[in-house]
């Protein structure tokens, strides 16, 4: 079987891909169910039937193409990853997984290869956490970690409703239709930019990713008390702001003196009330992500930030409330797919190495329902979520290549 990679249709339809974008080019903003999210899909469908797959699409926008095997009623092979991206974000993250799975597909077909289990193309929908605070929102429901109607309650910044925000973008239906049967997916494998600069320091072409790390996120309020910034004394204060501040500190201070690389917490989400440059903040509302492949020392991490929000509540006499947004266990990769992956890039001479993903991806999700593994390749100075985000084109085939190797086995 001779697999042909077409890199420069493929850099074409991410270039074309990163043009829905609410913020100029470079940068890439694409929010889920916004206009450009609905424009991009379009487009996409477009490229799927155009490849002789099959489209369906599920209440909330989880998007499936389909290359029916001979036998069809057997679970499928899969593969997808997400097309939301994060404000000014860049155009990489994601997509790669989503057009190098298309390119993967195109290449089987070219070859005259033919599956006996379908092969599926997933487009999840909202993997990023930007409209409703879950990340890895269509994954979530369709695998039955988060039920419909947890999802039915999620409103965003503004009030507004998935109800609304989801009919309002043309996706019709029952909540509770979006879980999949047992037994739908045999095996999915997502290919992604690394997000990190261990294949490019390392000088590896491929990354075949063994653990998934989880967040667990918090919305911390901070009610203080406000007052004149000129009349009420230092003693008395009970500022908001300053105790937020404090948090922000105890925060990167517990990940720093965590002792493991691959424990990270962050805050990065921060609104001051009632943000006038002479009153006293009375409320502050920021959101920490906590991160680890392993459960356990996350869980301390997180454990020893309540504590810090507590210590604070108490000695600056104010309230701090944490309300918890999600927490995740980490997830280990099937050995069978890392195998199966590490056969594909042997085939075509191509190194690999072991690496775990210190972010989070949809496959996290997919591990609850099929052997699942992730497929890695380097992105320079592991630069993602910014528009300056870049794979090269030959790093984007060479994933796109092994993908295909990869699924023509695990459809057979």
């Amino acid at each position: 079987m001779a697999l042909t990679i077409d890199s420069e249709r493929l850099s074409r339809e991410l270039d074309q891909l990163a043009e829905f974008s609410d913020t100029a080019a470079p940068a890439v903003t694409r929010v889920v169910y916004s206009e450009q999210d609905r424009r991009a899909r379009a487009f996409l469908k477009g490229l799927f039937r155009d490849a002789g797959l099959e489209v369906l699409e599920d209440a909330i926008g989880n998007t499936f193409a389909r290359w029916p095997g001979s036998d069809p009623d057997l679970p499928a092979a899969a593969t997808g990853s997400h097309i939301d991206a994060v404000p000014n974000g860049g155009k990489y993250d994601g997509t790669v997984g989503v057009l190098g799975g298309l390119e993967a597909i195109r290449a089987l077909q070219s070859s005259g290869f033919r599956p006996r289990r379908s092969i599926e193309l997933i487009v999840f929908t909202a993997e990023e956490p930007t409209r409703f605070g879950p990340g890895c929102f269509g994954s979530r429901v369709a695998t039955g970690a988060m039920v419909d109607w947890q999802a039915g309650r999620l409103v965003d910044k503004d009030g507004k409703t998935l109800d609304q925000w989801r009919q309002e973008a043309g996706f019709e239906g029952p909540l509770e239709s979006v879980a999949w049967p047992e037994g739908r997916y045999a095996s999915f494998v997502e290919l992604h930019i690394e997000q990190g600069t261990e294949l490019e320091r390392a000088g590896v072409p491929l990354g075949i990713v063994t653990a998934i790390a989880a967040p667990a996120c918090f919305r911390v309020t901070v009610e203080g008390e406000g007052g004149h910034a000129g009349t009420v004394p230092m003693p008395a204060r009970r500022d908001a702001l300053c105790a937020a501040a404090a948090i922000v500190l105890e925060v990167e201070k517990a990940a720093r003196t965590a002792g493991a690389e691959e424990s990270v917490a962050t805050v990065g989400a921060f609104d001051v009330f009632p943000g006038a440059a002479n009153g006293i903040p009375s409320r502050v509302r920021l959101q920490i992500d906590i991160r680890d492949t392993d459960r356990a020392r996350r869980d301390q991490l997180m454990n020893q930030i309540m504590t810090a929000c507590r210590d604070c509540a108490i000695g600056r006499k104010l309230t701090v409330r944490a309300e918890p947004i999600c927490m995740d266990a980490p997830a280990e990769c099937s050995p069978e797919i890392t195998a199966t992956l590490a056969r594909a890039a042997g085939t075509h001479g191509l190194a690999w190495r072991h690496l775990a993903s210190r972010a989070c991806h949809d496959t996290l999700f997919m591990t609850r329902v099929a052997r699942s593994g992730m497929l890695f390749i380097p992105c320079r100075g592991g630069v993602s979520h910014r528009p300056d985000e870049y794979a090269a084109p030959e790093a984007i085939a060479n994933g796109a290549l092994v993908l295909a190797e990869a699924l023509a086995e695990l459809s057979a």
